[in-house]
Order: C-alpha cells, then sequence, then structure tokens
C-alpha cells in the first residue's frame, strides 16, 4: 500500500512540473507581446520583478491547493460495477433421504448418485473492485435436468451381522492373504495383504471383493476378510472428543471446509431439546447436518448456523412454506419469489451444503466430493468472514452466523 502511494505521488509530482513549466511558457510569451518593438540585440528575458510574480502566483499556488492524500484516498475507494453477462451453470441435484433398518445408526449409503444439470442463464453480475461478488438472475433456460441424489440412512444396531459395502474398510483375518488380480484362486498374485492392513472396499462379485489398496487394485474373498468399524473404540462406543479437543482450532477465523469432529450423538446434544426451537424443527432434523459433514468435508455446525440465522430457528414464513432453513436463492428485492423450495428440510441442508463447498470453501481446483472439483466462484477465504464476502449482502451476517456457532460450541 505504502509502495502504491509513493508512485501515486511521484505521477502528481511531474503532472504539477509540467502545469509549472507550461505556465512559465505562458507567461514570458505574454510579456513579450506586450512590448514595443525593439532592436534584434536587445534582451527579451522576463525581468526579475516577471520571475517572481510567476513563483508567487504559479509555483506557491498549486503546491498549496492539491490534497495529495485526497487525490489518494479517491483513488483507493471501492469501485462497485454491474454487468449483464450470459453463461451457463450447473443445476445442483438435490438429494432424496431415505431410512433403512438393515444399516447400522450413523451410517449411509449412496443408492444412487447424483447428477448436475445445465442451465444457460442471462445474469445481473456486481463486481467490486473487479472481484465477482454477487450474481442476480435475469433469465435461465434449463438445458439438461438435474439427477436426484438418494441416500439410505442407517436407522438399525450395528451387529456381526452387517454386510459391508462399497466404502467400507476391510483387514485380514489370517496373517497372510493374496490380493488376485480376478475373482478367483487361479489368478494372478497382485501382492501379499498383511493381517495389519487394511483396504477399502470399490465393489463386491459373488463371493469376493474388489478393493484398492494405495494405488494397486485386486480381489480378495469376502471368507478371509473382517469389517473395519471405524465407529467402535475398544468399548465398543462412539469415539467421543471432549469439549476441549473439538474447540480447540474454535474462532473467527477457523477453517471451515472440514469436519467438526462430532459425533451423530453430540450434533443431537447440541440440537435436539433447544429452547430456541419452537417448531420443533431441528429436533427432528439434527442427524443431516452429521450426514453432509461425512459426505462433504463441511463444518455441520457451521451449516446449522446459516440455517438457524437465516430461519429463525425454522420459525419463519419463508421456511415454514418452503422447507427452506437458509433462503437459499432468495434475493432482498423479493425473496418469496426466488428462493427455493425443497420436499423436505434435509434436501436443502444437503444442496446448501454443496454449494459451499463447491463456490465457497474452497479454491478453484481443489478436489471435493464424488470425484467433484470445486469451482472457488465466491472463494475470500474458508471462514466465516470469507464467506460473508460474497454469500450475503449484510456485511454483519459472518459475525451473527459466527455468534450461534459459538453458542452451539458451549453446549458441549
Amino acid at each position: 500500500m505504502k509502495k502504491r502511494k509513493n508512485i501515486i505521488i511521484v505521477i502528481i509530482s511531474i503532472i504539477i512540473a509540467i502545469a509549472l513549466a507550461l505556465a512559465i511558457i505562458f507567461a514570458i510569451n505574454k510579456n513579450n507581446n506586450k512590448k514595443t518593438v525593439q532592436s534584434e540585440t536587445e534582451n527579451t528575458y522576463p525581468t526579475e520583478e516577471i520571475l517572481k510574480e510567476i513563483r508567487q502566483s504559479v509555483a506557491e499556488t498549486p503546491l498549496k491547493d492539491y490534497n495529495l492524500e485526497t487525490i489518494i484516498n479517491n483513488n483507493e475507494k471501492e469501485k462497485i460495477t454491474e454487468k449483464i453477462e450470459k453463461k451457463e451453470a450447473d443445476i445442483e441435484f438435490t438429494t432424496q433421504y431415505r431410512d433403512n433398518s438393515s444399516l447400522a445408526k450413523g451410517k449411509i449409503q449412496t443408492i444412487q448418485e447424483g447428477q448436475d444439470g445445465k442451465q444457460n442463464e442471462i445474469v445481473r453480475s456486481t463486481y467490486k473492485n473487479g472481484v465477482l461478488v454477487a450474481t442476480q438472475p435475469i433469465s435461465v433456460e434449463v438445458k439438461k435436468v438435474a439427477k436426484d441424489k438418494i441416500v439410505e440412512v442407517g436407522t438399525g444396531a450395528y451387529s456381526a451381522n452387517y454386510v459391508p459395502i462399497a466404502g467400507d474398510k476391510l483387514k485380514p483375518i489370517e496373517n497372510e492373504i493374496d490380493l488376485k488380480t480376478d475373482a478367483n484362486q487361479e489368478s494372478n498374485t497382485i501382492k501379499k495383504l498383511a493381517k495389519t492392513d487394511t483396504v477399502v472396499i470399490k465393489e463386491a462379485k459373488n463371493d469376493w471383493y474388489n478393493v484398492k489398496i494405495d494405488n494397486q487394485t485386486g480381489w480378495v474373498p469376502k471368507s478371509k476378510m473382517e469389517y473395519v468399524n471405524e465407529a467402535e473404540n475398544a468399548d465398543g462406543g462412539m469415539p467421543v472428543y471432549t469439549k476441549e479437543q473439538l474447540t480447540q482450532n474454535f474462532g473467527i477465523s477457523m477453517l471451515l471446509n472440514r469436519r467438526s469432529g462430532l459425533t451423530l450423538e453430540q450434533f443431537k446434544q447440541i440440537l435436539e431439546n433447544d429452547p430456541n426451537d419452537k417448531q420443533n424443527v431441528f429436533k427432528n432434523i439434527y442427524q443431516y447436518f452429521y450426514y453432509v459433514e461425512q459426505q462433504y468435508n463441511v463444518n455441520g455446525l457451521f451449516v446449522a448456523a446459516i440455517a438457524v440465522h437465516e430461519s429463525g430457528w425454522g420459525t419463519s414464513a419463508l421456511s415454514l412454506r418452503t422447507k427452506n432453513l437458509f433462503g437459499y436463492g432468495a434475493y432482498d428485492r423479493d425473496p418469496s419469489a426466488y428462493a427455493n423450495q425443497f420436499g423436505a428440510y434435509e434436501s436443502g441442508i444437503d444442496l446448501v451444503s454443496r454449494v459451499l463447498v463447491k463456490y465457497y470453501l474452497n479454491p478453484k481446483g481443489t478436489p471435493i466430493y464424488n470425484g467433484e472439483i470445486a469451482q472457488g466462484t465466491y472463494f475470500h477465504g474458508a471462514t466465516v468472514t470469507g464467506v460473508n464476502t460474497s454469500y450475503a449482502s449484510d456485511k454483519r451476517w459472518g459475525e451473527k452466523v459466527y455468534k450461534w456457532m459459538t453458542y452451539f460450541y458451549n453446549k458441549l
């Protein structure tokens, strides 16, 4: 900033010097024109008296009149511009959640992956000092309809009869087994797996699992593998971090593009039976803030704090009518006309979490969920104040959301 001011001062000084030179030349010419015809040998330079007048009227006045600090400050004021632009944009898919009693509580499995649609948009884009801070649609033309994601949510108790699914981890039950190229014993051996090795299931086929370890993929017999239940500790219960552990990095500058570390039960403890929850909205949906953490690597309490702030704990007329706790898609000029409508509260929680991860919390090019890459359109840092820059017109929005996050963490 100091270097920039010095450059501006040098430029202005040069302009003033040029102005002085032109003024002196003008004064000399004017003085010569007033003189009567003189001999060719007569000296035509200005007298000392004239030079004194020039110095007083030209040299001193501009330096007094030009306020360099004012000029610099005017140049540094925010420049806000608006443009009408045409672009192709994603239509974010919606997620449907279904209960499954055969899955252990706290586990989820994706039955159908979602696919974003595509649409052509004409939008009014707002730029602040050349940086895009907001867009408002004027018209849209859908080119490809989005495909819903379907997720099953476990409601049953974990048992030894649990059947592992894609994404689960396994380990050998013997000291050493073969990782095969195909799902049969006669196929070639890729490597030996030790009892301490952990593999990730890619798919199941008859009596075999296709698994991945490091950068290698192969097949192992189901009968020689056992499920690694990461949700269990030595006592058979969920690992619970202390309040001190969970809040060691808590603050206005904490990074939100990662999980909070809370268990499903801790989300329940925080959001169930809160006196502010007059409509019992959050009492019935607390688990979905945990599920979006697991799927999208976003702080679920941050998402919950946004929902609480924007909907007044689910009491606003807009949220009750649209199941949209975030006012997502709404604009200040006419919130009810533009806000997205959802079939269930959890669909909005899921969609907004993905939008935050894809556009606000990660720089462009960052690998995020399901092989997706972050677009980083509104990335100004993975903090609540960074999100505030483009997410909300209220400059104190981040401060208000952070207040609710503090409230939640204090309930641990």
